[in-house]
């Protein structure tokens, strides 16, 4: 008796397996490594949904069958104690169907996360400095691997922009739910007066995919400047136009990179970044016309933030697309935001 089939498709999933294992014992398979893996890859994903289903499925089945033997024979000791067996299996359905919001054809890819700050000055100059570490925190806490590849300082403090690339087991199906304005409500570090402040930062992720590599656009389409890279790294920094920054004319898409030495090296990783994201941007539009609403970018101020995280006059973070929320604000600026990439992978 199938419980669960009807949410997860199971048995097309199943058979999408069974010939995709099929191939991998064919003559030649390993002939080309990296299809070979993309393929093992996906059969590893697919059962990541398909095995914790069939062992849910089997105590499902074994719960219905154990209530009405229950019910048959009056035995309201054995009624009762089901029911927190039911509890532990339903909420391991809602797990389950987390997991199933992961397998999209994006999610797997690694990440770049920016971070630009918005309406507030130095205020949301530091606040774009506050959301980095959270992420980073995010990050080690989640074991994923990452490269900070370009930063801009703020005038008197924090950051105007930062630029990180995230690699780990779904990287882009997380921090896509953080994509959006984020707002912070506090006492100003900055203020003589002590005054409450709110300040602004949008945050955007985009998937780094292999296939990118095969993506090409119009070198006619985009303008290649050099700069010298800001912060450490002594005379280097001083005398070297190390850091490069790409134009897409035609998307007004802008990447910079700055982290290695070389421009020759910062070149290319631009270059795979501007790829990376314009192939994001006419997907975003494709997918924006197939739903019939074109939205305007969101301005990064009052009234069109994602999340809120209020410090004073009490302590809150809130996402407002999910209502979810928490009064621990320290933990979530710690990096603890699972809850809500949660909730919001949950409600899409």
């Amino acid at each position: 008796m199938i419980i669960f089939g009807g949410i997860f498709d199971i048995d097309s999933r199943k058979a999408q397996v069974e010939r995709s294992e099929a191939q991998t014992v064919q003559d030649g398979f390993w002939d080309d490594a990296t299809a070979a893996q993309k393929l093992l890859k996906e059969i590893k994903d697919q059962k990541r949904i398909i095995e914790p289903w069939d062992k849910a499925n089997t105590e499902a089945c074994d719960l219905l069958e154990l209530y009405d033997m229950a019910v048959e024979e009056n035995d309201s000791e054995t009624l009762q104690s089901m029911a927190a067996q039911a509890a532990a299996l339903e909420k391991e359905v809602a797990r389950m169907e987390f997991v199933r919001k992961l397998s999209g054809e994006d999610d797997g890819a690694d990440a770049i996360l920016t971070i630009h700050s918005g309406a507030g000055g130095t205020e949301s100059c530091d606040w774009a400095e506050i959301l980095f570490r959270m992420y980073i925190r995010y990050m080690e806490r989640n074991s994923y691997t990452y490269e900070v590849l370009e930063t801009s300082p703020g005038d008197e403090a924090g950051l105007k922009s930062v630029t990180i690339e995230v690699k780990g087991d779904y990287a882009y199906g997380h921090l896509k739910a953080e994509a959006g304005v984020h707002r912070l409500v506090r006492i100003s570090p900055f203020d003589s007066n002590a005054r409450r402040h709110t300040s602004f930062a949008s945050v955007y992720s985009y998937p780094i995919m292999d296939a990118v590599e095969d993506y090409e656009l119009d070198a006619k389409d985009i303008r290649v400047d050099t700069y010298r890279a800001s912060g450490a790294g002594g005379q280097h920094v001083n005398k070297t136009d190390s850091a490069v920054r790409m134009t897409h004319i035609p998307t007004g898409i802008v990447v910079a990179c700055q982290n290695e030495r070389s421009q020759l090296k910062n070149r290319a990783t631009a270059t795979r970044l501007l790829k990376a994201r314009v192939r994001q941007h006419y997907r975003e539009m494709e997918e924006r016309e197939r739903e019939s609403k074109m939205s305007e970018k969101k301005r990064i101020e009052w009234g069109s933030q994602i999340r809120s995280y209020v410090l004073h006059p009490y302590n809150m973070v809130k996402d407002h697309r999910t209502d979810a929320e928490t009064s621990n604000t320290q933990a979530v600026l710690d990096g603890d935001i699972g809850m809500f990439i949660e909730a919001y992978l949950l409600l899409t």
